[in-house]
């Protein structure tokens, strides 16, 4: 009797403690979530709007430069349709629109959502300044690990924004030249003379000749002799350059009348004329070609001599015939001392059959 007894005190002592404690613990749950609920569900719907509101942001903004730069690609073909295609490539045009749509929509992207990303951070209470210090050393590290490539992208930016060369143009960057076959944020494609493709970095370009923008020179020498007629010269290079001018297609090459310059150098034998002609952009060389050829033809018709007079070989004396001839040895006369001090060389005697060599 008494150990049931013990039994059920033992068992039923603990119950009312813990029954209790689970009581209080689920008390302040539910007290805690009831009191928090409201600035979850504050947070979450916070959280929802500004996520919803960058989506939404993004969207209209790349959408916006995607019709600013369609509207420019518009605007730029009206001109190229009004100057007949002269000033204007369809292509060096597209990839620098594209080029710089690409770099305004991820711009736009970065900032847009990079700022609700820090808002969303700052509504749940986590404390920005550790993450942006150290975003901060990341980035600085990251700088310095790849400047290289940083200053490719920001010059490709720049170079395409402030429309140094495009597609198309001849230019010298330098450490290369060629014709313009790409355009990128951090390599350059150029098309050699030769044929050679060249992949030229943004960053090491530290001069560039555009020799397709506004116009090119034609620069043509032309040497004649001394004697020459030059007041009959300059006329017949005159009528040249304007018949030149008056025939397809070097009409629309030629932009202005080709000019005499004059006298470039003086020789005693020769005098250089200098010819100008200015031209269309990246015409230059087929034009001085051209007029080259133009003006050998008419000055050779004409009668005018080029180039120095050919050279006159210098009559000379008839050769001495005895600079051929052997100076005297005293060994060749037998009775001279020379002759009788040397020794004469004893001649060979035949070995009889069976001597032995050396007794």
């Amino acid at each position: 009797m008494s150990w049931s007894a013990a039994l059920v005190a033992a068992d039923s002592t603990p119950r009312p403690s813990s029954l209790d404690e689970a009581q209080k613990t689920a008390n302040d749950a539910a007290g805690w979530l009831e009191a928090n609920w409201s600035v979850w569900i504050s947070n979450g719907l916070r959280i929802v709007l500004i996520v919803t509101i960058a989506i939404v942001l993004r969207s209209l903004v790349r959408r916006g430069i995607t019709k600013l730069i369609a509207r420019m690609n518009r605007t730029a073909q009206a001109v190229d349709n009004a100057l007949g295609g002269i000033l204007v490539n369809a292509e060096r045009r597209r990839q620098r629109s594209e080029a710089i749509g690409s770099v305004l929509r991820s711009v736009a992207s970065f900032l847009i959502m990079g700022t609700a990303a820090l808002t969303v951070l700052s509504v749940l209470k986590i404390n920005l300044a550790p993450l942006l210090a150290s975003a901060g050393v990341a980035g600085v590290a990251i700088g310095f690990g790849a400047r290289n490539l940083v200053t490719d992208f920001l010059s490709g930016v720049f170079m395409i924004l402030e429309d140094q060369y495009g597609v198309g143009d001849e230019i010298d960057a330098g450490v290369a030249t060629g014709t313009v076959v790409e355009v990128g944020l951090r390599v350059t494609k150029l098309r050699g003379a030769n044929g050679a493709i060249w992949y030229v970095r943004n960053g090491e370009v530290k001069r560039i000749g555009n020799l397709s923008q506004g116009w090119a020179m034609a620069e043509v020498d032309v040497t004649l002799r001394y004697d020459e007629d030059l007041d009959r010269a300059r006329q017949v290079i005159g009528e040249v350059g304007e018949e030149m001018s008056k025939t397809a297609p070097w009409d629309e090459k030629l932009w202005e009348p080709v000019e005499v310059m004059g006298l470039d150098s003086v020789s005693l034998d020769s005098v250089v004329v200098r010819v100008q002609a200015k031209a269309a952009p990246g015409e230059a060389a087929a034009v001085a070609r051209e007029l080259r050829w133009r003006i050998k033809r008419a000055l050779d018709a004409a009668g005018i001599r080029m180039g120095p007079p050919p050279a006159v070989a210098e009559e000379t004396d008839p050769a001495d015939p005895t600079a051929v001839v052997a100076p005297p040895s005293a060994l060749a006369n037998p009775t001279s001392p020379q002759a009788l001090a040397t020794a004469p060389i004893p001649p060979v005697t035949a070995v009889p059959p069976g001597a032995t060599l050396g007794k």
